[in-house]
């Protein structure tokens, strides 16, 4: 089992930036595909990123693809979404998932991962 905790959110203007983290404590960090979500007011949690064990690979909805970057220091136990060019649309509590499961593709349905932390909000404001 893994625990993980997100940081970093905050308020920030239209085409700032921002770098959140999720930091990963239990069983071994580097045995887990990692993802981060958002989740904005009236809307169903969606699939922002997803970083395969080793790092090599990642996935990026179309909608952030471009302006966002997900990577993982496994010897820190840490991923990270260095998000830039913020938009007003952008603004929603983002979470960090861990999935033990190995897949040829990396999951990017909230179904996939077993483990989730709390949140952090980001807010961008216009």
């Amino acid at each position: 089992q893994v625990q993980v905790v997100e940081s970093g959110g905050g308020l920030v203007q239209a085409g700032g930036s921002l770098r959140l983290s999720c930091a990963a404590s239990g069983r071994a960090f580097s045995t887990y595909t990692m993802g981060w979500f958002r989740q904005a007011p009236g809307k169903e949690r969606e699939s922002v990123s997803a970083v395969s064990r080793s790092g090599s690979r990642t996935y990026y909805a179309d909608s952030v693809k471009g302006r966002f970057r997900t990577s993982r220091d496994n010897g820190k136990n840490t991923m990270y979404l260095q998000m830039d060019s913020l938009k007003p649309e952008d603004t929603a509590v983002y979470y960090c998932a861990a999935d033990r499961d190995f897949t040829i593709l990396l999951p990017t349905t909230t179904d996939e991962y077993e483990y989730w932390g709390q949140g952090t909000q980001v807010t961008v404001s216009s």
